[in-house]
């Protein structure tokens, strides 16, 4: 299973059984972007901790879902409010991650830099 994928989901089970922290391997550097984004958002918090294997420890502040996005939907830059209609409970609540040719970014820098791509990740 995708790093990506497996982190998020036991994200949101850490979530549901009432922890405020988790501890996620494998690590990829997809994860560590899409976490970054997360954390410059304010939903998370997280520290790699190398040892023998690398490993992430993420604390949940003000998230409510997180999931990734299977199959990866390419998005144009018009089309991007559509999928905010999708996956997002309100406009101007989340955010959804997109892979564009200019790294990852979320929908409102996107939108504001007219780029479209794949979307990997959406999160409220």
């Amino acid at each position: 299973m995708n790093a990506l994928i497996k982190t998020l989901n036991e994200l949101m089970n850490a979530k549901r059984a009432g922890k405020s922290e988790h501890v996620a391997k494998p690590v990829s550097k997809l994860l560590i972007k899409v976490l970054e984004l997360m954390k410059r958002e304010g939903y998370i918090d997280f520290k790699i901790i190398k040892d023998r294997f690398e490993k992430v420890a993420i604390s949940i502040k003000k998230l409510n879902e997180c999931k990734a996005i299977t199959p990866r939907f390419y998005v144009q830059k018009n089309e991007v409010d559509k999928f905010v209609r999708r996956f997002l409970p309100a406009r101007d609540f989340g955010i959804l991650i997109i892979s564009t040719d200019k790294g990852l970014l979320t929908h409102p820098e996107a939108a504001e830099k007219g780029l479209g791509g794949s979307i990997i990740a959406y999160c409220y």
